[in-house]
């Protein structure tokens, strides 16, 4: 008498049987899914290929498009729409008020389909980048201008077999898929890209009603913009304080219009001031320097000092980045400070060499072609082989 045994090396009559009940069971059981096949990643052109990020020879959902950060960016998928049937728990999707900022507690769904149903629909396996759209999650009454029904789609990010998949004879029969929503991101363009109303190929596209891309760019540009009146400039601004000008034995140096020894020819003194002009601001701190002269003085500015000057007059030098105060002491000209109070966005216009350099728009015309100054090193030095 043979042995009883469930199990056996090959699937065999009771394999199969069991797999068609499973297969029936999403089929009576089930909820609909779309699935958009994922087909790989776009491949460079031979000139713009480089070692981070090669061409290759024939284009597969497994190639790296960028070896470096490990990522594929501009990812292609399939025109055709697959459709299936998949099992799924419904969950409320609540929001986590337990820490700062707006998070989703579960926001994961865990996704169940059949093994040999879905790659025979798909011709492979389902892998982590297919989109899945579920149509029965679709919002007819969304609050929005458009008259088509949101649409929720989401993105595999992992598969594997699921626990209870396996049959009494030891061998899987499901999958189980970890799905996240997609976001407007540049892995989804083709997706975001297709008309949200396919009987209107050219009216609005999925992104447009699906985004909320313009509406966070609207409140990013507004806290920025009161950000920027509250607060206009780094550092501290002292300004509004008043720097006193001492003598050596620390009393305070007047000088007033009624001097005998003021020269009347020296414009830049008034009958308003009644003390000398300080060496240099009495207040010191962190990103406090600005082009003004201390208690509004009057100063020049130019990329050269004035061949003539007198004792407390203030130069301001353009050609130097930050900018730098001057102040003539009768001898020399002593530097009073520098302009490091700039704007707190990241303006082309914040006068640093730094930022010339990170945002450099210019460009050269180079024997007919217009060549941008600002170049990665990837362009700028190609790999080489040795011999």
């Amino acid at each position: 008498m043979p042995r009883l045994s469930l199990y056996k090396p090959e699937r065999g009559a009771d394999y199969k049987f069991l797999d068609n009940q499973i297969l029936e069971m999403f089929t009576i059981g089930g909820t609909d899914i779309n699935i958009h096949k994922y087909i790989g990643a776009s491949n460079p052109d031979e000139s713009d290929a480089t070692a981070d990020q090669p061409r290759y020879d024939q284009s597969s959902e497994s190639n790296i498009q960028d070896l470096l950060f490990l990522e594929n960016r501009d990812r292609k998928y399939d025109p055709d729409i697959y459709e299936m049937r998949a099992i799924y728990n419904v969950q409320d999707i609540d929001f986590d008020l337990s820490q700062f900022g707006l998070f989703l507690s579960n926001d994961t769904l865990m996704m169940t389909i059949h093994i040999n149903s879905s790659v025979k629909t798909l011709g492979r396996k389902i892998m982590s980048g297919d989109v899945i759209e579920l149509p029965h999650l679709k919002d007819e009454y969304a609050e929005n201008d458009y008259s088509v029904a949101l649409k929720r789609f989401y993105v595999v990010e992992d598969v594997n077999r699921a626990a209870e998949g396996f049959s009494p004879t030891w061998y899987p029969h499901l999958y189980r898929l970890k799905l996240k929503q997609i976001y407007d991101g540049q892995e989804f363009k083709e997706i975001l890209d297709l008309p949200a109303n396919e009987e209107e190929p050219g009216g609005n596209t999925l992104r447009d009603v699906l985004s909320t891309y313009e509406k966070e760019m609207q409140i990013n540009n507004a806290v920025v913009q009161q950000a920027e009146a509250d607060a206009p400039l780094s550092g501290y601004d002292i300004s509004h304080y008043y720097s006193v000008a001492y003598n050596d034995d620390g009393t305070v140096n007047l000088k007033t219009a009624d001097d005998a020894d003021l020269d009347a020819s020296n414009i830049s003194t008034d009958a308003s001031e009644v003390t000398d002009r300080p060496d240099r601001a009495g207040y010191s701190g962190y990103l406090l320097g600005t082009k003004d002269a201390p208690n509004g003085a009057p100063y020049g500015m130019g990329i050269q000092f004035p061949r003539q000057a007198e004792q407390g007059d203030y130069f301001l030098r353009s050609d130097f980045l930050p900018n730098r105060l001057f102040r003539y002491d009768g001898r020399k000209w002593v530097n009073q400070a520098q302009d490091v109070r700039m704007t707190m966005s990241n303006e082309i216009v914040r006068n640093t060499y730094k930022t010339q350099f990170i945002n450099n728009e210019a460009t050269n015309d180079i024997d007919g072609e217009t060549i941008e100054e600002r170049q990665s090193l990837s362009k700028a030095l190609k790999p080489k082989a040795d011999n």
